[in-house]
């Protein structure tokens, strides 16, 4: 059997059949032993009884109206329907309680016969008896021969029980039947979904809807597909836009080499080598963020958290490029991966210097007070600006504004790698028209530790 629902309704099914099951046979079994309890103790009150009033009657040979009229006797002061039959079986004298039961029964057995010692019969109506205890006495004020309610119908036997059980084992299995089946054929459709999406469909995704834990797993299946799905379109395009960038200084390289073979003369040699150096240069910073955005892709949702003061990282760095440090607070500490951060803020200011057109660029850090407070990096360039619908596609990865990569060359990488570290330290980078004069502001913003 391979079908998960039926595996677990035939469990519920048989397991309440066979509590069912036993809790009949329980049942039954304390009802007839309480039952049996309860007819021997009447049947030894009925037999003291007997006794007595076979002590109190007349002995066999006196006359019968004699013996009829102490038989009423005693039904009166036992407020018990009575009747006694001579050694023959023929009837000495009857109670008016007991003709009149009797009456009332036709057809049914009137008594029970107690044989006296002397041959007669005495027959006493055996009925359920109002105020009688479980252990056969009578609670007090209650009249020994009244009759009390009819009994509970009895605990059905044989075909009765089987047919009983049959139609309860019917009813849970014809409720059972759809609750198992919804939940296995959501299994079902997960599976399926699991199935297509590992076939290659990446925008597969599957039904989430609902509060229990199916519907959880649905919505951690599609949450983790999605983010596969991120990944590998991120490294298609990646390797795409990578394999398209490096054919330009290949071809430069290959063209380069060629002519230094044929060319006699130095200088031009040497103008062929230089351009064969700057490829080189190239094509290694190209390989270099390329493999820096692949690790960054694959490594854990959050980098490794230290404690980083970002003063002493912002005045190296804006050293390198000749940028002017505005620090009004001596420490600013953030939690996170130095070494990230500190590519981070270089390829800002090498953004900057590259396509600020030769103007000043300042870098400034400060702290924001915000909810939570943050910690600001800023790089302002006087260069000719970003439009503003292109400042959120230039962090996109290998996306350069129209004739930059003619001027200045690059890849488009840079600006993405900022991005990626940013949302690697739960911070974010956004680009502003600078107020004073023109130019951008790149903001680098960073939840302080």
């Amino acid at each position: 059997m391979k079908s998960l629902y039926l595996r677990i309704y035939l469990t519920v099914v048989i397991a309440l059949a066979l509590f069912a099951t036993g809790s009949a046979w329980l049942f039954q079994r304390e009802v007839q032993a309480e039952r049996g309890r309860f007819d021997e103790q009447v049947s030894e009150r009925i037999a003291a009884w007997a006794d007595l009033i076979q002590r109190s009657l007349p002995p066999a040979d006196a006359d019968r109206a004699q013996q009829a009229n102490a038989l009423s006797e005693w039904s009166q002061r036992l407020r018990l329907p009575l009747a006694l039959d001579d050694e023959q079986g023929q009837r000495i004298g009857a109670s008016e309680s007991y003709l009149r039961r009797t009456a009332e029964m036709p057809g049914a057995r009137h008594g029970v016969p107690v044989r006296l010692d002397d041959g007669r019969t005495l027959w006493l109506l055996r009925g359920p008896m109002q105020g009688m205890r479980p252990d056969g006495s009578m609670r007090p004020g209650a009249a020994p021969g009244a009759q009390r309610q009819p009994p509970l119908p009895p605990w059905p036997r044989g075909a009765a029980l089987v047919a009983l059980l049959l139609l309860l084992f019917a009813a849970v299995a014809a409720g059972a039947y759809p609750v198992v089946r919804r939940l296995t054929r959501r299994l079902e459709s997960l599976k399926d979904g699991v199935e297509r999406f590992g076939a290659g469909a990446l925008g597969q995704r599957v039904d989430a809807s609902g509060r229990d834990e199916v519907a959880a797993l649905g919505a951690s299946f599609n949450q983790a597909a999605q983010r596969i799905e991120a990944l590998v379109r991120s490294h298609q395009s990646l390797l795409a836009n990578a394999s398209h960038e490096l054919r330009s200084p290949l071809a430069r390289l290959k063209m380069a080499v060629s002519l230094l073979e044929e060319l006699p003369d130095s200088a031009p040699r040497e103008r062929l080598k230089n351009e064969i150096r700057t490829n080189i240069g190239e094509l290694d910073a190209l390989v270099e963020e390329v493999l820096l955005a692949s690790r960054l892709d694959a490594q854990a949702a959050d980098p490794v958290r230290e404690p980083v003061d970002l003063i002493p990282i912002a005045a190296v760095e804006a050293a390198q490029v000749g940028a002017e440090l505005q620090a009004a607070l001596p420490v600013l500490t953030v939690s996170g991966d130095e070494r990230l951060l500190r590519r981070a803020l270089r390829n800002l200011l090498e953004n900057a210097r590259r396509y600020g057109d030769g103007g000043e660029i300042t870098l400034s850090a400060e702290r924001v007070a915000a909810a939570p407070p943050r910690a600001e990096l800023r790089v302002c360039d006087r260069g000719p600006g970003v439009p503003e619908a292109l400042r959120e596609r230039i962090f996109e990865p290998f996306f350069r504004l129209p004739g930059h990569a003619e001027r200045e060359g690059g890849v488009g990488l840079g600006l993405a790698l900022v991005k990626q570290i940013a949302e690697r330290h739960r911070g974010s980078v956004r680009c502003e028209a600078r107020s004073d004069g023109g130019g951008s502001c790149f903001v680098f913003s960073l939840p302080l530790a």
